[in-house]
């Protein structure tokens, strides 16, 4: 009697074990075909229940979030701060920036802005310039103290040589430029603010040139009409000259008849 019942219990609980796994096995095939969802966010092209997004639509990119010890994918345009975007084939993905104190990135190791307070230099952040560095123009970023602000260059003069604008067939025309702002003030480190190139004109007579040139020939003409004035009076009293002095030859009287 004690037998047939321990029996009984013995097949009951078996029975139960049977039953408890086929409901086990039933609830992790359930979850396994309700993984992968089919209404998924918008720009996700594959996503699943506990993980979020597994594959986004080509041009975004996805972004896993972690969340306790699971991580949650994301689809975005563009990637957020602290992380930079790669494309590839297969799938767009958002990678953490690596660098220290860095709030924007465009590689794993090469920052474009820092956190707030933090000098950028190099595709690093420091919390002020290295020697010989010093922020420009009101901003966080560190730049050689060689480094100037110039103005656009200003139109060409005329063609001068000299000083001169006449009287040369050669010369050079000039160009300028103004410098805005320079490293402590000193504009002796900044580029050239002046530059000049080779003309070529017309050449033409300057007007005074033409004066000097028609007084020269006045003086010219002057002094010859002098010297020929001079040499007709020489010649005049050369003439009155002999007159005055002409010796007559005496004419032998001829002898008494």
């Amino acid at each position: 009697m004690q037998l047939g019942l321990f029996l009984v219990v013995v097949f009951l609980s078996l029975m139960d074990l049977t039953g408890s796994s086929k409901v086990v096995k039933g609830k992790r095939q359930r979850r396994i075909s309700t993984e992968v969802s089919q209404g998924c966010a918008k720009g996700c092209d594959l996503c699943s229940e506990f993980n979020g997004c597994l594959k986004c639509s080509p041009k975004l990119f996805i972004l896993l979030e972690r969340n306790d010890i699971r991580q949650i994918g994301i689809c975005l345009p563009s990637c957020p701060l602290g992380y930079f975007g790669v494309r590839n084939p297969d799938m767009n993905k958002c990678i953490k920036c690596k660098i220290e104190n860095c709030e924007a990135c465009f590689s794993r190791n090469f920052c474009t802005k820092c956190k707030e307070g933090l000098y950028l230099h190099k595709g690093r952040c420091y919390s002020t310039c290295p020697d010989g560095y010093s922020a420009a123009n009101g901003t966080m970023e560190c730049s050689s103290p060689a480094q100037c602000e110039l103005s656009e260059w200003g139109p060409w003069g005329p063609c001068a040589k000299k000083r001169k604008l006449c009287g040369f067939k050669k010369g050079n025309e000039e160009r300028s430029r103004k410098v805005l702002q320079a490293p402590s003030g000193d504009v002796s480190v900044c580029p050239a603010t002046t530059e000049l190139r080779k003309c070529t004109v017309q050449k033409n007579q300057c007007p005074e040139g033409k004066r000097k040139r028609k007084e020269e020939q006045d003086n010219t003409n002057g002094n010859r009409n002098r010297k020929d004035t001079k040499d007709a009076k020489s010649g005049t009293k050369k003439r009155k000259g002999q007159q005055r002095g002409t010796v007559v030859p005496m004419t032998p009287a001829s002898p008494a008849q």
